[in-house]
């Protein structure tokens, strides 16, 4: 019988389905560019882990690519036995199940040799998950014999601000779950039991497409799955945030795919006003409603978007982990005339740009205009977090952020179209309200995570000038439409509005 990995095994606790694709069919996962990107940072965040828990470079890598499993399983038992230094990716197989932990430190329990390993996760804290991981580590690694003093998981502290000079002490916070490790033994032998029994099985277990196939990772057999259910012209998942219980539980039920299912008492307002014109093909438009909206921000008006890049290991001084620094924005301005001009900034140097952005800001948003943002909150925690690191334009900045006019309620309230599929999304309203304005004709850079990694290859010193220059051309289409939809929304929620 072959051990199963944890990675084996988290899978069977996500879906029982998805750890028998895992062991059989492999080849059809299909993994997204998000969770190719989130095994990149967790290489990164790993490498700085090993640098923080092994400062005099003492410690042993095991690479079981090179060293193969039986290597690698053979040379953690002798470092185990013999050494005083750290070990690094120690591997261990035993009772049906193999693991590797990120990191053994060794400790001394009287004359006894013990070790104690820590779990680093690129997360900003600990989730149910990670307590799995944790207990399967701990599970199999006393199994084979290694004698544990103890098991944490260390994670990102996102309130840790990066000094710079490279110096990353205090960018990870532990949580000891030793006790809580040990305490769930029987349950993780349990859990390799059934795997076991589920992966010798012919066919796999029959599960439907749920909340488990996002959750707590995205499945990539998902796609796979998803050729075998009943397509659902109007699916429950349309319907917008689903928060009480009484309908989560009706969601629940298999029998629950279509929107003309759901009772009409579980719903809310908007809940009811997606499905009932869903349903009627019909478009949802309090055009009055819109117009008094409206009237609250006459012309001139700003219209402002942000682009920004985050990183798990901060670069920048001054910044945090996870933090979003903006580095592109995008500006129109609509007269009282119907006048539109543009302004953007740009900056692909690589360098810190929020300096510059915030000067740039400040300069070109001087004075009392409103500012029309779409779901203003990313707009304004951006803008506050320039003014919290530059002192003397604190007081422009923060008047800047208290100018911002949120878009986005006032078409939640005012109007639905059937193709937006419950969302209210710029990308979804826009081509419903505006027609003739569309994001599919971009080339390139369609979106923020797009644009996320635009930026990351356009700063990357293998990429050539030629390319750099397409990159900053898309990036720069992109962020203007952003903005020019939101003047031709307000047009278009405003009839007597002209903006050409």
């Amino acid at each position: 019988m072959a051990s199963l990995s944890k990675s084996k095994l988290l899978a069977y606790r996500q879906c029982h389905k998805r750890l028998w694709l895992e062991v059989h069919r492999p080849q059809l996962r299909e993994d997204s560019s998000w969770t190719q990107a989130a095994f990149a940072i967790g290489h990164d965040v790993g490498s700085l882990a090993r640098r923080l828990y092994d400062p005099t470079n003492s410690g042993t890598l095991i690479d079981v690519e090179s060293e193969g499993f039986a290597g690698a399983f053979a040379r953690t038992a002798h470092l185990v036995a013999s050494s005083s230094a750290p070990i690094f990716e120690a591997g261990f197989r035993a009772a049906g199940g193999l693991a590797f932990a990120d990191i053994l430190l060794p400790t001394a329990t009287g004359s006894a040799r013990t070790w104690r390993m820590v779990e680093i996760k690129s997360s900003a804290g600990i989730k149910p998950y990670h307590r799995d991981d944790a207990a399967i580590q701990h599970y199999v690694a006393t199994q084979a014999g290694v004698p544990l003093s103890g098991i944490a998981v260390g994670h990102i502290d996102t309130s840790w601000t990066y000094p710079g000079d490279d110096d990353y002490k205090g960018i990870f916070v532990e949580r000891d779950l030793t006790e809580e490790a040990s305490a769930r033994q029987a349950e993780v032998r349990d859990w390799i039991a059934d795997a076991h029994a589920i992966v010798a099985a012919a066919s796999p277990p029959q599960r439907k497409i749920g909340p488990h196939c996002t959750y707590p990772y995205g499945c990539g057999f998902r796609k796979f799955c998803g050729l075998g259910e009943p397509q659902v012209e109007f699916p429950v998942t349309w319907l917008p945030q689903i928060q009480t219980k009484r309908l989560k539980e009706f969601l629940a039920r298999p029998e629950a795919r279509s929107m003309d299912q759901v009772p009409d008492d579980l719903l809310n307002d908007r809940q009811r006003r997606v499905k009932d014109h869903t349903l009627a093909g019909t478009t949802y438009f309090d055009t009055a409603g819109a117009a008094a909206a409206m009237r609250q921000v006459p012309l001139p008006a700003l219209f402002l978007d942000f682009e920004s890049i985050s990183y798990v290991v901060p670069l920048w001084a001054g910044t945090r982990p996870y933090q979003q620094v903006p580095f592109q924005y995008s500006l129109h301005r609509v007269e009282t005339d119907g006048t539109v001009r543009h302004h953007s900034f740009l900056d692909l140097s690589g360098a810190d740009p929020s300096r510059k952005i915030a000067e740039d800001l400040v300069r070109e948003c001087a004075g009392d205009t409103p500012l029309f943002a779409y779901s203003k909150s990313f707009e304004a925690r951006c803008i506050r977090q320039l003014a919290d690191r530059y002192e003397d334009l604190r007081p422009p900045l923060r008047h800047l952020a208290n100018r911002l006019f949120d878009l986005l309620p006032v078409m939640q309230r005012n109007f639905y179209h059937p193709s937006q599929q419950g969302s209210w999304g710029l990308k979804a309203v826009l081509p419903a309200l505006v027609p003739d304005l569309s994001y599919e004709a971009l080339d390139g850079v369609k979106d923020g995570g797009s644009a996320q990694m635009a930026y990351l290859e356009a700063v990357h010193p293998s990429t050539t000038p030629e390319r750099k220059g397409e990159i900053e051309r898309q990036l720069l289409e992109y962020c203007c439409l952003d903005t020019f939809a939101m003047v031709r929304l307000r047009e278009a929620l405003t009839p007597t509005a002209s903006a050409e």
